[in-house]
């Protein structure tokens, strides 16, 4: 019995009752289980941040390709401009060289215009000093009845002629 006089044992043995006296109550069950639902709840919110990640990479993903999408359509409507311009441009220049033509040909029908009338013009200032030099020649050198049928005559035949 001297084993009872030694501190260490009666620690020892109120260590185990203290022990039991926790199994007895269960806390070790307890403990287990608030441990247990602690890792139900981390596994929880693994799960629910795997998913995330998962979702985030689909969300990704798919902007990504509605980016390629829009940068694709871009690139066409890019290229429907650029067609439309060189288009635009081949009609512009049809057109001008179209206007350009028509004020050509405007201008040289002008320009035959004036050339018939100038010639015109001269004929009769042609004729009008024919029949004047005519005239005076007829009068100087003819006289009477006679010279004034001439006259007459000859400005007539002259002025047919000439027109």
């Amino acid at each position: 019995m001297s084993f009872l006089n030694n501190p260490e044992i009666w620690v020892a043995i109120a260590f185990v009752i203290f022990v039991g006296i926790l199994v007895y109550v269960g806390v070790f069950r307890k403990l287990a289980k608030a441990l247990d639902d602690r890792a139900a709840r981390i596994q929880a919110e693994l799960d629910e941040a795997r998913t995330l990640r998962e979702e985030a990479a689909r969300v990704l993903a798919e902007y990504q390709r509605k980016r390629q999408e829009a940068e694709s359509e871009a690139q066409g409507i890019i290229a429907a401009a650029n067609d439309e311009a060189a288009r635009l441009a081949v009609d512009a220049k049809a057109k001008i060289e179209e206007f350009v033509a028509r004020r050509t040909q405007m201008a040289e029908t002008k320009i035959a215009q004036a050339e018939a009338q100038a010639t015109a013009d001269v004929r009769a200032a042609a004729a009008e000093a024919a029949v004047a030099a005519a005239e005076k020649i007829l009068s100087t050198e003819t006289k009477g009845k006679l010279a004034g049928d001439l006259i007459a005559k000859s400005i007539e035949d002259v002025r047919k002629k000439l027109n």
